[in-house]
């Protein structure tokens, strides 16, 4: 019998997170043998494409959601905090590859766009401004304005300011510095530098269909989706980051970690304008307060997004429900993914989540009247022949077992690993591509814990000077790692490429 190839390394999925760890990975070890095996015909095709996600740059600036509210009116910016210096390390590493000078124009992947919230009525007004005070004490957003006047306003977001009730009470707040991010860009930036690497491959057209323990590592089936031929590679370590297939493949290894994990997939459409006339009006990302009963991933907001030098606007999210687990998927990828060890957190989510049960059969049944009706709260003056509907791709959010509910459905995103580190999974949804570096840093210290202390540990300090928790307490040192960053990303503001998109 033939002897299966082996590998130090396979990674399922040509999505930004596994085209991530596998350049992380080059780079610490450049003698990895890796492989990159992905169902579609190219990378970056599912969550990662960059009209298949809102591609902010989560960066906690704007995003009202991460700065929730008590009852007793408290707010808690932990969250935000966290998930700005967390962007600001996937931000040191794409500077390093910058400066390394193999990676080409920044540009092509980011580009500053202004981040602002946007609050109607008293009880948001209050909020906002609340918020506001919090967060403009903490060094990471020290350059954050606010303005409850509307000229100032019509300033920041001309677009959304003409047709408003005179009488109408709204607040903003704006941070500059923000970014457009288009992570299928910086995707396929990484796919081609793994291509170029000696002993790493990226094999497309190639769908996982089996995995098995052997010894201390896994025998992966791969089945061509073309030919239908098969082959079986033997790796040390495999990653699933395939979106929303990894819940089924993280199902198929049996590690004990995977069981009682289920998913609830949740489409996502967009309104898209193209014309340039209104384009231009609205440079920025304007985030709002979601709608009562609905749930954080349909915060509602007006981007700027940049794809390919082109600027567009998109509006949205609008929900959807679907049972496929990726936007190329099958129907039957929910009623497959139920197991004996998740039915139960599974019926308890459905139970106690009728409210969004409802809420996404409703944005499923909207007309495009209905959809352009939400829009026009944003943009008073909308007219129906300057928008399209975009499907976006698919979200499946983690359902996880719970000792008092029996199960919860988790809006986030969740790294499951077995306990001898030869496999991890990422499963969940937003903020994930913005933090896409942290977290591989998290698994790579989870299941690489002995290179990651010791022959790692130099590249790691080279490429990353400030962690999280640092960059959170010394505001000079973030201050410095964020301003090498622009510099390296050609982001500051004396920078030709700034002001050419300023």
């Amino acid at each position: 019998m033939a002897q299966n190839e082996s590998v130090d390394v396979v990674l399922v999925g040509a999505g930004i997170m596994s085209a991530t760890l596998a350049v992380l990975l080059k780079e610490l070890d450049p003698g990895l043998k890796l492989e990159v095996v992905e169902a579609m015909d190219s990378g970056a095709a599912e969550s990662s494409n960059p009209w298949n996600n809102a591609g902010t740059g989560h960066a906690g600036l704007c995003e009202l959601n991460y700065t929730p509210q008590a009852a007793d009116g408290s707010i808690d910016i932990k969250k935000a905090v966290h998930i700005n210096t967390q962007f600001e390390v996937s931000r040191q590493f794409w500077a390093y590859l910058s400066k390394k000078g193999n990676f080409g124009p920044a540009r092509a992947f980011v580009n500053p766009v202004p981040h602002l919230s946007y609050v109607e009525g008293d009880k948001g007004v209050a909020f906002l401004k609340k918020r506001y005070e919090l967060l403009k004490q903490h060094h990471a957003f020290a350059d954050m304005e606010y303005t409850e006047d509307k000229a100032v306003m019509n300033e920041w977001m001309p677009l959304m300011m003409p047709g408003r009730p005179a009488d109408q009470h709204i607040a903003a707040t704006r941070v500059l510095k923000g970014t457009d991010v288009n992570f299928g860009a910086l995707t396929n930036k990484l796919l081609k530098l793994l291509g170029d690497a000696p002993d790493a491959q990226v094999k497309y057209c190639k769908k996982v269909v089996g995995l098995r323990r052997n010894g201390d590592g896994w025998t992966v089936s791969i089945k061509d989706v073309n030919s239908g031929g098969s082959r079986e590679v033997d790796a040390r370590f495999v990653f699933l980051g395939a979106g929303g297939a990894a819940l089924p493949l993280l199902q198929a290894s049996g590690i004990p970690e995977s069981k009682g994990f289920g998913g609830f997939p949740v489409s996502g459409q967009w309104l898209r304008c193209d014309n340039p006339e209104i384009v231009s009006q609205h440079q920025a990302k304007v985030y709002s307060q979601a709608a009562v009963g609905a749930p954080p991933m349909s915060v509602p907001h007006l981007d700027t997004r940049v794809v390919d030098g082109k600027k567009s606007l998109l509006f949205g999210p609008y929900a959807g429900f679907t049972t496929k687990f990726l936007k190329h998927g099958s129907l039957m990828d929910l009623p497959l993914s139920v197991r004996l060890g998740n039915i139960g957190p599974m019926l308890a989510v459905a139970r106690d989540n009728m409210d969004l049960t409802k809420y996404l059969v409703s944005e499923v049944m909207q007309s495009m009247e209905q959809r352009l009706e939400s829009l026009r709260r944003f943009y008073p003056h909308a007219k129906a022949e300057d928008w399209r509907l975009e499907v976006a791709g698919q979200r499946v959010q983690i359902i996880k077992k719970d000792p008092k509910k029996g199960g919860v459905l988790q809006f986030g995103t969740e790294l499951v690993a077995a306990q001898d580190g030869s496999l991890a999974a990422l499963l969940g949804a937003s903020p994930g591509a913005s933090v896409t570096v942290s977290i591989m840093l998290e698994l790579i210290e989870r299941c690489f814990p002995e290179q990651a202390k010791g022959e790692w540990a130099a590249k790691l300090k080279e490429i990353f000077p400030a962690r999280e928790k640092t960059l959170a307490t010394d505001a000079a040192l973030y201050h410095k790692i964020s301003a090498d960053n622009d510099a390296a990303l050609d982001l500051a503001e004396d920078s030709p490429a700034a002001k050419h998109y300023a």
